[in-house]
């Protein structure tokens, strides 16, 4: 994990330990929200690492906040249909959004009818976590410089999956070609979950991902780990390198989740709800499912998450640009 999300982390949890002391004080001082059931949208299909997130920690945050949260998967064109449905919504706190790394790159991927920091209030960013290009395991490849040296002998022949075109699985993959020198077939789906399926049942040989999507399959062996986009090995797949340690210099690029509302929302309520969240992902039960799935609960705060969707936004769109990277390549 970079000192970056790190450091995310360590003041994320102490804010999340202090507002598990204070939500009930908080809910009881403003009655009036929720006073209907909660629509979280979840702009993936089931099966992904998004609805995956979600659905670990919703059963709790219900029982915070005391009223029903229902779960909406609205899944296509890389989470912007979902994202732009919760981008319409009333800014009254009925609806919700949980994204991924696909809402930093899409609005330079895509044309789209919001943007990311002008149309939603930041709540928290959930967790971190690193991609992973893993294989199946009766491919040949066996770390990702056999993928590389196989690349470079017949390009435009190797094929890895993605859960789309223009998320950072996808956008990262094109600058470690760009950095090595070779060139891979790029497979686009519509979501990690029917990626997933197909990676496993070998229809395609590589999948580059976040790991909740394919952590079971690691741990059977259907799926091999080849590189890992933290700086160093990470600890969610021990003994697998990182590209870095693999010849890419410092390269790193971390997956993440973060859950938003509608701009314009009242503060008080974004405040409750960022309590109520961060109270939720300080219970060990519901850490420590998501970290088993490969990823490291941050729980920030708004202004946390705020400013690493900007940076976010700017660091990829300049590769994404570079690359010439649209929604149809």
């Amino acid at each position: 994990m970079s000192s970056t999300a790190s450091g995310f982390r360590r003041r994320g949890l102490l804010a999340a330990t202090a507002a598990g002391l204070f939500v009930p004080a908080l809910l009881r001082a403003q009655p009036a929200w929720p006073d209907r059931p909660i629509r979280l949208i979840v702009p993936w299909p089931p099966g992904g690492s998004v609805d995956t997130v979600t659905r670990i920690f919703q059963p709790r945050l219900q029982e915070v906040l005391g009223k029903p949260v229902v779960i909406e998967n609205r899944g296509g064109a890389s989470g912007s249909i979902g994202a732009a449905e919760a981008a319409r919504a009333a800014p009254n706190g009925d609806t919700w959004v949980v994204v991924y790394d696909t809402q930093a790159t899409n609005e330079s991927v895509m044309k789209l009818p919001f943007r990311t920091m002008e149309a939603f209030a930041p709540v928290s960013l959930i967790a971190t976590g690193p991609l992973a290009m893993v294989a199946h395991q009766s491919t040949p490849y066996h770390s990702f410089e056999d993928v590389v040296a196989a690349a470079k002998q017949a390009p435009d022949t190797v094929n890895y999956a993605t859960s789309g075109v223009g998320g950072l699985a996808h956008v990262s993959t094109t600058l470690l070609q760009q950095e090595g020198g070779f060139r891979m077939v790029h497979v686009p789906y519509k979501g990690a979950g029917p990626a997933t399926q197909d990676a496993v049942a070998g229809h395609v040989p590589l999948f580059m991902t976040n790991l909740p999507a394919v952590a079971q399959h690691l741990k059977s062996g259907v799926l091999r780990p080849l590189g890992v986009t933290t700086r160093g090995e990470s600890r969610h797949v021990p003994g697998t390198r990182s590209f870095a340690q693999q010849g890419f210099g410092d390269f790193e690029a971390l997956t993440w989740w973060a859950m938003l509302g509608r701009a314009g929302t009242p503060a008080p309520i974004v405040e409750r709800m960022h309590a109520a969240l961060s109270q939720v992902l300080s219970e060990p039960a519901v850490r420590n499912k998501i970290e088993e799935q490969g990823a490291d609960v941050v729980a920030s705060s708004p202004a946390q998450c705020g400013s690493f969707l900007a940076a976010e936004i700017e660091r990829w769109g300049a590769v994404i640009r570079k690359a010439g990277i649209t929604a149809d390549t």
